[in-house]
């Protein structure tokens, strides 16, 4: 498989400048000629991968300085927002990527100016329709998309939570085999909290609650036991790591109080899952079954959910695994949880695509499916779907339906026990998959439920196919 070629020259540039480095001295420092950097800076040339190893070396630099999969996200957002018919003209995919590559910081600055403007008029429609009278203050970002959008800036890892998880775990010998009873008696013994297994202490609709009068820790009885293990260990992670978890906050300069409250929960979460799947002893694990997530289920003592949503976060420099995107939707399509340690792009408005095989788990509940998935921009992945859930406690009840997707680029899939039986050379049986309908750039799809933005339609008369226009293409 081969590797595909980085063309950064603007963010090279940039830095070079940034260090007050001249083209010429930079060049004289690589051992290259000033042409040959020249060319690079305005992507005549790809970096080489010597010349990425020097560059990380001279200014110490992370591996993943210059990738691309983050301005390729932030272009696709951008184009989705500044064709909105506000705008006018819609924006081409080249002019966003362009946009990124030469002024990275504005279009964020766009992208946020954009939300606050969403946020607004939501607020707007809920005033006139609601007719609040109290003193609302200034509109702000929606905080559920801000805290993602700051989760996915950090890639999913948070390597400070991992090792504080790490070292607590080694320290306490945290073992699978008792790892509810070891938490439980870790927060009686450190923090004087106890646990209560009983549902009448818990509100309509809840699944557990810290009573800090009584200190007691109360958990939903109806809770599979991995579920109540976890929660324990968010707890732990509360009290154990405030000052962590406050500095992250805070360093992430979040605009409300809202979104910081929903960070800290975040990172809570984040906390329980390396303390309960602690990070190299689950990254061996990972290797050791070809990342069979039912196997590491079962050695660990965890949900699927919990597993795939910690497969996705191992990206220490020092060890890393393999880089997966992860997504939580429900069965109308609304996406609840996603990122990604790819280059893999999530639509921000609209449902995901419906030729995933996410979509399809909830036909089969239960079921692990598997499938090649290629992307607009050529990319083809390894797509796995399942559903989850926690059973809804009384047949009165509804069982909440969700589904998780985990999936890796291609080149990386043969490292998974779910390339098994699949022909990985033949990247012309994956299903073509976009980020969704509005953002795809595919004008062939059957699939559509509404037509790409910034394309022109042809609505005739004289004919019909299964979408009702034709999508005109770019010359």
């Amino acid at each position: 498989m081969r590797l595909r070629k980085i063309f950064a020259g603007d963010r090279l540039r940039r830095l070079r400048e940034q260090h007050g480095t001249t083209q010429a001295a930079l060049a004289e420092t690589l051992e290259i000629s000033p042409a040959y950097l020249s060319q690079i800076e305005s992507d005549q040339r790809p970096i080489t991968r010597r010349l990425l190893k020097r560059l990380g070396d001279l200014y110490r630099l992370d591996a993943n300085y210059f990738a691309d999969d983050d301005d390729l996200r932030l272009a696709s957002e951008l184009r989705e927002s500044a064709s909105d018919p506000m705008f006018g003209t819609a924006a081409f995919a080249e002019e966003a990527t362009a946009a990124v590559r030469v002024a990275p910081a504005i279009a964020q600055r766009f992208l946020y100016l954009y939300r606050a403007h969403l946020a607004l008029e939501e607020e707007h429609r809920s005033l006139q329709m609601l007719i609040m009278h109290d003193d609302m203050g200034a509109a702000s970002r929606f905080p559920y998309d801000e805290v993602r959008d700051w989760v996915q800036s950090n890639r999913n890892h948070f390597a400070v939570l991992d090792r504080a998880a790490e070292r607590l775990a080694a320290a306490k010998s945290f073992s699978p085999e008792n790892r509810g009873e070891d938490f439980a008696r870790y927060l009686r013994d450190a923090y004087r909290i106890k646990i209560d297994h009983a549902a009448e202490a818990l509100g309509s609709g809840m699944i557990w609650r810290l009573d800090r009068n009584s200190r007691t820790l109360f958990l939903s009885k109806d809770a599979p036991a991995e579920s109540r293990i976890f929660w324990i260990a968010h707890v732990i992670g509360l009290h154990e790591e405030t000052e962590t978890i406050d500095r992250q906050v805070r360093q992430a300069r979040l605009s409300n109080n809202e979104a910081a409250a929903l960070a800290r929960v975040a990172l809570a979460n984040y906390y329980a899952g390396a303390i309960v799947m602690p990070y190299e002893p689950f990254l061996r694990a990972a290797r050791e079954t070809r990342y069979d997530i039912e196997r590491l289920q079962r050695r660990f003592g965890t949900s699927f959910e919990q597993v795939c949503h910690r497969l996705s976060t191992l990206q220490r420099l020092s060890s890393p695994g393999i880089p997966f995107y992860f997504l939580k939707i429900d069965i109308a399509g609304n996406v609840l949880k996603r990122s990604s340690a790819t280059r893999f792009q999530f639509a921000r408005f609209g449902g995901p695509c419906p030729l995933w095989n996410v979509h399809q788990s909830f036909a089969q509940p239960g079921r692990i499916l598997v499938q090649l998935a290629a992307t607009p921009d050529l990319t083809t992945y390894l797509c796995i779907a399942r559903t989850v859930g926690l059973s809804a406690g009384s047949y009165l009840n509804r069982p909440r339906a969700v589904a998780v997707g985990l999936g890796c680029e291609i080149v990386y899939a043969s490292q998974t026990v779910y390339s098994k039986g699949i022909d990985l050379e033949d990247v012309g049986a994956a299903d073509p998959i976009g980020p969704g309908c509005r953002a795809c750039e595919r004008t062939e799809c059957r699939h559509r439920a509404l037509p790409p933005i910034g394309r022109a339609l042809d609505v005739g008369t004289a004919e019909r196919g299964v979408v009702p226009y034709r999508i005109e293409t770019k010359t």
